[in-house]
């Protein structure tokens, strides 16, 4: 399995040289002298922006002989010509870092203390002093999963934040578990007993809209998505133990 890991990678890298040298790293160095950085910067802005229909948040030239150009939480790769854009994995050869993951990575990040906590259903386990956040719809099959398996877990606050994506009875049952006299319960009930809570009186006020706009500004597109208090985010019913850990690292920095 190591062999055939090295022969993926190799391979990779052989793609990657292919690539940047038939396209990217010699405009590069073909850079004329006394040229403005900041200008370079602006048309291959303005020239991206042409190509991929948004104006990029930043233009950056990078140590690898390219520019890197970020759009929301995409990133692509340039040559100062613009002749060639490369999206895909840009792999640092000497470190093996995957360094266009890394930088999803942080791009990523969530200002966790920002998140309006009020907008969410909040459940704890125990004393409940190791919290995390949730974007969840009522009816995803992997968010069921993930909450028979939070079961679990001590000492934990998790807030829901109710995020009706699947379907427009998603926002009724969503609606209907927030204006709940009990919404821990009645989210509980939904999750792990498949129970419908009663219909929502109609003058019921719910935050479901605002949590949509705030799902779709952080870049949440399915459910479940966790976000931790150092800001990171974990996509997907993860496991009780891949949580517990994630927490466990948290709590010690």
């Amino acid at each position: 399995m190591k062999d055939q890991s090295m022969r993926a990678m190799q391979w990779m890298f052989a793609a990657l040289a292919a690539l940047l040298i038939g396209g990217l790293a010699a405009p590069v160095m073909a850079q004329p002298k006394g040229a403005a950085g900041g200008a370079v910067e602006e048309q291959i802005r303005l020239r991206m922006q042409e190509l991929l229909g948004n104006r990029p948040d930043s233009v950056t030239r990078t140590p690898y002989g390219v520019y890197e150009v970020v759009v929301g939480t995409e990133v692509y790769y340039t040559d100062q010509a613009t002749s060639y854009v490369m999206v895909g994995r840009l792999i640092d050869a000497k470190t093996l870092q995957d360094v266009t993951q890394a930088r999803r990575d942080e791009l990523m990040k969530v200002d966790y203390a920002k998140l309006p906590l009020d907008q969410a259903v909040r459940l704890r386990n125990g004393k409940g002093t190791r919290q995390f956040v949730t974007f969840e719809d009522p009816n995803c099959p992997y968010c069921r999963k993930l909450h028979t398996d939070l079961q679990a877990l001590k000492d934990v606050t998790v807030y829901v934040f109710l995020y009706p994506i699947l379907s427009p009875e998603s926002f009724e049952r969503s609606k209907s578990i927030w204006c709940a006299k009990d919404r821990a319960a009645a989210w509980n009930g939904a999750m792990l007993e498949g129970k419908s809570p009663p219909p929502a009186a109609a003058d019921c006020k719910h935050p479901l809209q605002q949590n949509l706009q705030l799902g779709q500004r952080l870049g949440v597109t399915g459910t479940p998505t966790l976000i931790f208090q150092d800001g990171s985010r974990m996509p997907g019913a993860s496991s009780a133990e891949e949580i517990d850990k994630k927490l466990a690292t948290i709590t010690k920095k």
